[in-house]
């Protein structure tokens, strides 16, 4: 489905280089939406749902599995709990809001280090291991994201959906975005191999697990909400501090340059980095969110323009590099403007 745009700019590579992954990974259907300087320039959709017979198809109200960029909903309730005064400080320590089994495992712990991957901690079937000091590494771990839900709970007494809910869907008239306890017509199947241990979707929906579905529409008016820090239809729906806080590079110094730098869970373009997700053609300044699925949004304030892709599966082939895949998009995005 194609929908027509005012826009001058080609982005016709872009939506060939999304076709071309959406071909590589094993989806049904995937979309491309971006805008630049307040209006749509592309918005396609094509595929469908499932592989059911009479599936259905792919269109600007499709839900699509998010993923890992649920991340970014999680790290906008953190900034908000810091705004507010409930998290006092993201310097603080982990344990003085999370009673601790074995505090020792989180001891020099922050809020910081949860916020950027460099909490150093993960498990190994139920049991919580270090894999280094705290702030001294990076690594993508899932035990950082479970306890930063339950510190943003703690310290607000809400949970990470009702602080989203009552402080950005309810005002931006999101009808499109959420956790689902059970699926619905709106929501794609996410297509994935059944032998992959990695899957678990939730059934709650505080916003504590990963069964949160947004359509490309409504994840670019999301990533626009950034783009003009807290600014939409005219007025200051968010404090722009909550924004600029969220999006921002909050990384502790570490010795290896090379490590991504992260703000309240954003991936942020600063110092050239090897092992970052974004590409080397976009600007200082982006930030963006990639989710296992292949969805992503991408936040470039320099050209006042916010790209998102979807696919509805989950996994990587045998021989796709998914970050190779997630950068060459990005640098897509900039070689056409």
């Amino acid at each position: 489905m194609h929908i027509e745009t005012k826009n001058n700019v080609s982005f016709s590579s872009v939506l060939e280089h999304v076709k071309n992954t959406a071909n590589t990974v094993d989806c049904t259907g995937s979309a491309l939406l971006i805008m630049q300087n307040g209006e749509v320039a592309v918005e396609e959709y094509w595929g469908t749902h499932s592989k059911g017979e009479n599936a259905e198809k792919v269109q600007a109200t499709t839900q699509f599995h998010i993923a890992s960029v649920r991340k970014c909903y999680i790290g906008f309730a953190a900034a908000y709990a810091v705004h507010e005064g409930l998290i006092r400080s993201i310097d603080d320590l982990v344990t003085q809001y999370v009673p601790i089994v074995d505090s020792k495992l989180f001891e020099g712990v922050t809020i910081r280090h949860l916020l950027t991957h460099t909490h150093g901690l993960k498990k190994n079937g139920r049991e919580i291991q270090r894999e280094f000091p705290a702030g001294e590494s990076w690594a993508y771990r899932g035990i950082g994201i479970n306890t930063l839900t339950e510190v943003i709970e703690n310290a607000t007494g809400r949970t990470v959906a009702e602080i989203l809910t009552e402080q950005v869907f309810t005002k931006m008239n999101f009808t499109e975005t959420g956790w689902y306890a059970e699926m619905n017509e709106n929501l794609v199947d996410v297509i994935r191999n059944p032998d992959d241990t990695s899957w678990y979707n939730g059934t709650s929906i505080s916003g504590n697990e990963r069964n949160m579905y947004v359509s490309v529409r409504e994840l670019a008016k999301w990533g626009e909400l950034h783009l003009n820090k807290g600014r939409a239809a005219g007025e200051q729906l968010i404090p722009r501090e909550i924004i600029e806080l969220a999006a921002s590079v909050q990384s502790p110094k570490m010795q290896d340059s090379d490590l991504p730098q992260n703000g309240f869970l954003w991936f942020v373009k600063d110092l050239p980095a090897k092992q970052t997700e974004i590409g080397d053609s976009v600007p200082e300044g982006s930030f963006q969110i990639l989710g296992y699925t292949g969805v992503t949004l991408l936040v470039i304030p320099k050209h006042d323009l916010v790209a998102v892709r979807a696919f509805n599966s989950f996994g990587s082939p045998d021989g796709y590099d998914y970050l190779e895949d997630v950068r060459t998009f990005g640098d897509a995005v900039v070689d056409c403007l």
